[in-house]
Order: C-alpha cells, then structure tokens, then sequence
C-alpha cells in the first residue's frame, strides 16, 4: 500500500529543516511518543537507528527508525520496522516562491505476516489520515510553537 501527501509549513526551507532534523523536537509533532533511544550509527545521518515508543490510549508500539536516504535541503528517507509491518518513507521538501516549505510524503507500508496481509488492505484511510495528523502537527510546531507532548 502506497500513498502521497503534502503540506505546505510558512517556514524558509532552512528554519523548517532545523526543526524537523532534531530529535528533540519529535515529541512535540509526533502525538504518543514517549520515549526514543539512539541504538545505531550517528544520529541523524545516514544509516542512523532510532528505537521509538509510543502510547496510544491503551495500546503501546514500538518502532526502529532507519534514516537509509539524506540529501538535504531536499530530500530525507527513512524505514520504519514494527511488529508485522514495514514501513518506507520518503520526504521531499521545496522553497516555494513564496518562501514557504513544500513538504511531499510518500509512505509505502509492507505487511509482514498473514494477518497484516489481510487487514493492510482496510486500512489505508487511517494510514493516510494518520500520517496528515503528524504533517499538520509538525506545521503548527514549527509555525506557532504549538506541541503536541502531554495532550
């Protein structure tokens, strides 16, 4: 399952990347997160693992973040692997004339077992609406200061 959003963050493309290429900043765009823990390579750079946790209501998930392709101001990939699914993410990121950031996400999610298999399918709306949650978190992050950490 393969799909494509964008947003577009009234940052310069240099602020914008300053506040996406740090870690610390995640907790206040990436609602549930509790924790991360480098576990691998330098953070931030190619090859880099990340171990991610988070908490959703009730349900706790953990995920190992791989940064595989980093060609800033443009361009910023990474995997993601959880129990049954494997996730592939690539960013895109443009000035527009306006000054302002184009950000283009394309995910792609790879179910690893049977199961995964048979509900990935059914689940494409809430992939999709998940991953324009975080975009329009980080936008009202980096615009107005707005976190998501303890909501």
């Amino acid at each position: 399952m393969k799909y494509t959003s964008e947003i577009i963050v009234k940052l310069l493309l240099k602020e914008f990347l300053e506040k996406m290429d740090n870690a610390e900043n995640m907790k206040h765009w990436q609602k549930g997160l509790v924790e991360y823990n480098q576990i691998g390579g330098t953070p931030g750079e190619l090859g880099a693992k990340m171990k991610l946790s988070y908490k959703f209501k009730k349900r706790e998930m953990e995920l190992i973040e791989t940064i595989t392709h980093k060609k800033l101001p443009n361009e910023f990939h990474m995997t993601y692997e959880t129990k049954g699914m494997f996730n592939k993410q690539e960013n895109y990121f443009e000035q527009t004339p306006e000054g302002h950031t184009k950000w283009t996400s394309i995910a792609e999610f790879i179910p690893e077992n049977f199961i995964m298999k048979i509900i990935t399918p059914f689940m494409k709306g809430a992939f999709k609406k998940q991953t324009m949650n975080y975009m329009r978190d980080f936008k009202n992050f980096a615009e107005k200061g707005t976190s998501v950490a303890n909501a």
